[in-house]
C-alpha cells in the first residue's frame, strides 16, 4: 500500500506542475485583458479559483463538500478567518468561489507560477521575523479593504501539526476592529487526514468540508479588544469541530 501512496503522490505533484505550466500563462493573459477595468481583478481571482479547483474535482479521494454558502455576501468585503490543518486548505477554500485576498507568508510569493499567480491577483504578502513586516501588511490590508476586496487570513499563522487548533493570533482580528469590518468564519474538516502537515504524501481517501458560519457584524465587536475577539471567534469555530480538534485550553496554550 505504500508504495501505491507514494506513486498516487507523485502522479498528483507531477500534475499540479504540469497543469500550473498550462494554467499560468492563461492567468497572464487574463490580467493583461481585464485589469485596466477590473481592478479588484475579480475575473483573474475566480480563473484562479477555477484553476486550484481541478486538483479536488479531478482526485477521487478527495471528496470535498461545502457548507454554509448562503452565508457569503460577495459584495459585503469581510475579514474571513478559518482553522488551519494542511496545506490543502488553500486549495479547498477556492472552491467556495467568492472573491478575497489571501494574506499570505512572503515565501509563497516566490513559488514558480502558482506564486507568480498570487502576485497577478494582488494578494496580501506577509514577512515575518519583524515588525516592519506586519506593519506593511497591515497597510496593504487596510487598503484592500477600503477597496471593496474581502481577506482571508489564517488566525494561528501556521498550520496544526496535530489537528488541534493552535491559539488565534490577535492581527487579524486588531484589524477588524480597527477598520469596522465584519468577521466571517469558517470551519476546515478532513484535511490534516488527507495531507498531513509534515511531507507531500498524499493519504488515501478523506472526506473533506468547508462550512461558512454565520457572518459577525462589526457592531458587535466594536468595544471588544482583539484578544477577547480572537478568542471568541476560536470558540465559536472550535464548537463545530469534534472533541478531537477542539482548541487547547487558554492556560495550556500559553505555557
Amino acid at each position: 500500500m505504500k508504495p501505491m501512496r507514494v506513486a498516487y503522490s507523485l502522479l498528483f505533484w507531477g500534475f499540479m506542475i504540469l497543469s500550473s505550466l498550462i494554467a499560468f500563462p492563461m492567468a497572464l493573459a487574463i490580467w493583461l485583458l481585464t485589469f485596466p477595468f477590473d481592478r479588484r481583478l475579480r475575473a483573474l481571482h475566480l480563473f484562479t479559483c477555477f484553476w486550484a479547483s481541478i486538483y479536488t474535482w479531478l482526485n477521487p479521494a478527495w471528496r470535498v463538500s461545502i457548507k454554509g454558502t448562503q452565508n457569503l455576501d460577495s459584495n459585503l468585503p469581510t475579514i474571513m478567518v478559518a482553522n488551519h490543518l494542511s496545506l490543502l486548505d488553500v486549495i479547498v477554500v477556492f472552491r467556495l468561489f467568492t472573491h478575497f485576498k489571501w494574506v499570505s507568508k512572503s515565501e509563497n510569493f516566490q513559488v514558480p507560477l502558482i506564486g507568480w499567480n498570487m502576485r497577478l491577483n494582488g494578494y496580501i504578502p506577509l514577512r515575518r521575523g519583524g515588525k516592519s513586516g506586519a506593519v506593511q501588511m497591515m497597510k496593504m490590508s487596510r487598503r484592500s479593504l477600503a477597496e471593496g476586496n474581502s481577506l482571508f487570513i489564517f488566525p494561528e499563522g501556521t498550520r496544526s501539526p496535530d489537528g488541534r487548533m493552535r491559539r488565534f493570533k490577535d492581527g487579524a482580528f486588531d484589524l477588524a476592529i480597527q477598520t469596522s469590518t465584519p468577521i466571517q468564519p469558517l470551519v476546515i474538516q478532513g484535511t490534516s487526514q488527507a495531507l498531513p502537515k509534515r511531507g507531500f504524501k498524499l493519504q488515501g481517501r478523506h472526506p473533506i468540508s468547508v462550512e461558512v458560519l454565520k457572518v459577525i457584524p462589526a457592531e458587535t465587536f466594536r468595544d471588544q479588544t482583539a484578544e477577547d475577539l480572537a478568542e471568541e471567534v476560536q470558540n465559536l469555530i472550535a464548537e463545530h469541530l469534534g472533541p478531537e480538534n477542539a482548541p487547547r485550553r487558554r492556560s495550556q496554550r500559553a505555557s
